[in-house]
């Protein structure tokens, strides 16, 4: 089913989501297995969805501790762009550098990786598209947005596991893919229908 944008009436207050947020967390993480791919061992996607976004938004507000509600809905604002549109996935991904002192030639290294993801659907080759801005000609983010149009057959050929289903990287410095796990695949078809 389509994904439903956050609202101002579903954000909890700080006091009350501090209580609950051991809870909570738990949840994500387990949806958030459900919605991971790592694709080789320097990149990892988790597509978005309602649960994803509301969750980033309160903590995001946690975090920077916001109760201004003008604030609040900025947030939610900014937040609900990662949400797919009809007929699209989206996810954010991960460049995972662990060497802190190596970070900024590591992600030189990617330079160009925005247009070099596509996600495979049987004979569907689905180009990643990127949310402008992320990359500049001499630095890169190391977290990226990124969506995929989807034409309409794109849920059910998800549903049939004898279509394979993957990740793709090629990169000049990273060429990596990832077959989509049955449970990913489920949450990604349902995002659909």
């Amino acid at each position: 089913m389509p994904v439903v944008p956050v609202t101002l009436d579903e954000i909890v207050g700080l006091a009350r989501y501090e209580d609950i947020r051991s809870e909570v967390r738990a949840r994500i993480i387990e949806l958030k297995k459900r919605r991971r791919v790592s694709v080789g061992d320097r990149v990892s996607f988790v597509f978005e969805n309602h649960d994803t976004v509301w969750f980033q938004i309160q903590e995001m507000l946690r975090a920077e501790h916001i109760v201004d509600l003008d604030r609040v809905r900025e947030e939610i604002a900014v937040y609900n762009a990662l949400l797919p549109g009809p007929n699209e996935l989206s996810a954010t991904m991960f460049l995972e550098i662990t060497e802190l002192e190596r970070v900024r030639e590591e992600l030189l290294r990617f330079m160009g990786i925005d247009e070099c993801v596509r996600l495979e659907v049987g004979s569907l080759q689905l180009k990643g598209l990127f949310e402008p801005g992320r990359a500049k000609e001499d630095k890169l983010s190391a977290v990226q947005y990124v969506r995929f149009a989807c034409p309409s057959e794109t849920a059910k050929l998800l549903q049939d596991p004898s279509v394979p289903a993957r990740l793709v990287i090629e990169h000049p410095n990273y060429r990596e893919s990832a077959e989509l796990p049955v449970e990913v695949r489920e949450s990604l078809a349902q995002d659909l229908l």
